[in-house]
Order: C-alpha cells, then sequence, then structure tokens
C-alpha cells in the first residue's frame, strides 16, 4: 500500500494545528471600572491585593466568565452575583498560574437554600450549594441568599461558594475525597491524611474552633478549613499553624501575609 510523503502531510498538519488553536481561543471581556468598584466593595481578598494582583485577579475573573455559564434560576441575576460566583472560583486557585474549571461548564444560582430534589420554593430545604453529580455533571448550584453571607461581615469563617469551589478542586484528580493531588505532591499526601484526621479526632472531642461539619468526611474537612483559610487566614494562622502552612502549599499562597 501506498503512503503520502512526509512533505506532502505537512500543509495538512500546520491545518489542522491552526484549527485546533483556533478553536481552543476563548475571547475574553476585560471588567469595567464598575466591576472593578465591586470587587473593591464586596469582595476582601481582592481589596487587600496590591495593584498588580488586583489586575491578575481581574484577569482571572474575565476568563472565567467567557468559560463558564452562570445561569439564574428563581431570580433577576445582578453583576454582583456574578462577580461574587467569579470571586468564589478565582480565590481558591489565585495561586496558579493557569488554571481552569475543566470540570465545570455552568453555575446555577437559586434565591434560597434548596433540596436534594433541587427544589428551592417547597418542602424541607437546607442545601445552600453543592456540585453536580451523574446527570448534574459539570454544574454547581449555588443559593444567592449563602453566595452573599460569605462575602458579608457576619460570614465569619464560612464561604459556601468557596467551599463548593474547592470540592471541584478536589475532584480535579478523579476522586472527590479530601486529598488534591493535582496540587499536593505525592511525597505530602500522606502528612496531610494524616493531619487531617488528627485535626477531625479533636473537631469531635470539642478541641478545635473548626465547624463540626467537618469531621463529615475528608472531602468536607478540606472544604470547611479552605474556608477558614481564605475567610480568616490570620486566625488560622494563630490557632492552627501547622495546618495554614499545609493548605498555602496546596494553594501555593499566603493570605495570612
Amino acid at each position: 500500500m501506498n503512503s503520502l510523503p512526509f512533505i506532502y502531510l505537512i500543509p495538512i498538519f500546520l491545518i489542522a494545528l491552526y484549527l485546533i488553536l483556533k478553536k481552543k481561543k476563548i475571547a475574553v471581556t476585560p471588567l469595567t471600572d464598575v466591576d472593578k468598584k465591586i470587587l473593591d466593595d464586596y469582595v476582601g481578598y481582592y481589596h487587600n491585593l496590591d495593584s498588580t494582583d488586583k489586575l491578575r485577579f481581574e484577569e482571572k475573573v474575565a476568563t472565567f466568565f467567557s468559560t463558564v455559564k452562570i445561569e439564574p434560576v428563581g431570580l433577576e441575576m445582578t453583576t454582583l452575583d456574578e462577580l461574587l460566583i467569579a470571586s468564589s472560583a478565582v480565590i481558591p486557585i489565585f495561586g496558579f498560574d493557569d488554571w481552569q474549571y475543566k470540570n465545570l461548564t455552568s453555575v446555577l444560582l437559586y434565591p434560597d437554600t434548596f433540596n436534594k430534589d433541587f427544589q428551592f420554593d417547597s418542602g424541607e430545604r437546607n442545601i445552600m450549594g453543592m456540585v453536580g453529580t451523574g446527570y448534574m455533571n459539570g454544574q454547581m448550584i449555588l443559593s444567592r441568599s449563602a453566595l452573599r453571607h460569605g462575602f458579608s461581615k457576619s460570614a465569619g469563617k464560612e464561604n459556601t461558594a468557596i467551599h463548593e469551589f474547592v470540592h471541584l478542586l478536589d475532584k480535579s484528580d478523579g476522586a472527590t475525597d479530601g486529598v488534591p493531588e493535582n496540587l499536593l505532591a505525592h511525597e505530602y499526601t500522606l502528612p496531610w491524611i494524616k493531619m487531617m484526621h488528627e485535626e477531625m479526632e479533636k473537631i469531635e472531642d470539642n478541641k478545635s474552633d473548626i465547624n463540626p461539619y467537618a469531621i463529615t468526611n475528608q472531602a468536607e474537612f478540606f472544604a470547611v478549613v479552605s474556608e477558614y483559610f481564605f475567610e480568616k487566614p490570620e486566625q488560622l494562622k494563630d490557632k492552627h499553624p501547622e495546618l495554614y502552612f499545609q493548605l498555602s502549599r496546596i494553594f501555593a499562597q499566603q493570605p495570612a501575609g
């Protein structure tokens, strides 16, 4: 069987490469001055950045908008809602140059808490956010009331949206198990697991200020302490220095300075 000479394959390869790169190129719309003012007023993490990092944060938010669809369900979306969702996504990955949530296509924003059947207007409702699985894979659902509370001064160590995006980071290696193998070098995996279980025992014995929801399983522990890490970094560093150090290594950033 005759085959084409290699020289004839070069143009075909170049055309294919061009089409692939063209397809991957995403149009990113820069944030407006109004957007930046909202970020500065409502997102403490952004407010505390220097001018260079603020610009990088803005670029990551704009990139998130160009790659993930945000859809309102039963409410009228506001610019504030969109910026808080995008900020929740950017904060955990700010230490990485080019991270994108490849396991997320859309975020659904509900007016308030919802139940396991995704209903927000009837019955018992106690879910503030979740990462979809099964036929909901690739989607995240957030409660707007929880989203906004997470960025309020009364939120304390809690931020539901950051919690859910940390679950996505955890899930990016194929398993939502509290061990983010894409972010944690292999030699640090066992020490991290050991630390998680030691701290979970302290929580069970009422010897820790970490939210008791963290003892649900390893995945919830990781998400809960990550909320603490980004919302009250100085407090975490003071009360749990080794935990703060490990999270700084995982997220490649030092929010306590």
